[in-house]
């Protein structure tokens, strides 16, 4: 489990400190270059199509795991406008709340039920 948590802070911090120096220097609009990209059919656009792919497949976890609240919810769309930064935040805390019982942490304590070993 620290071996997980440190690399989910890894990323955090990689991604964190790429994220604010781009954003202050280019802006926060980054959905026409994202979905340029995509239109124009080159490598950039098919990594950014298969990174689409992550982020609906997170935002939906993330609202499964919370069984489609409205808290869920909002969750998943988060995690998917949020990408990677929300992700591995919300992970690194479902670490600690779960004590590392890997039963909880994908599947989120009601489902996790007789699995957990915790």
């Amino acid at each position: 489990m620290t071996a997980f948590r440190l690399t989910l802070s890894l990323i955090l911090v990689a991604i964190v400190a790429y994220t604010v120096p781009d954003a202050a220097n280019h802006g926060i609009n980054l959905f026409p270059v994202f979905f340029g990209d995509i239109a124009r059919m080159g490598w950039p656009g098919q990594f950014n199509l298969d990174f689409l792919g992550f982020l609906i497949l997170s935002g939906l976890w993330l609202a499964w795991r919370h069984r489609f609240s409205p808290g869920g919810i909002a969750l998943g769309v988060l995690g998917f406008f949020g990408g990677a930064p929300v992700l591995t935040a919300y992970l690194l805390v479902a670490s600690y709340r779960s004590r590392g019982d890997w039963a909880v942490i994908m599947l989120g304590p009601e489902r996790a039920g007789g699995l957990s070993r915790g």
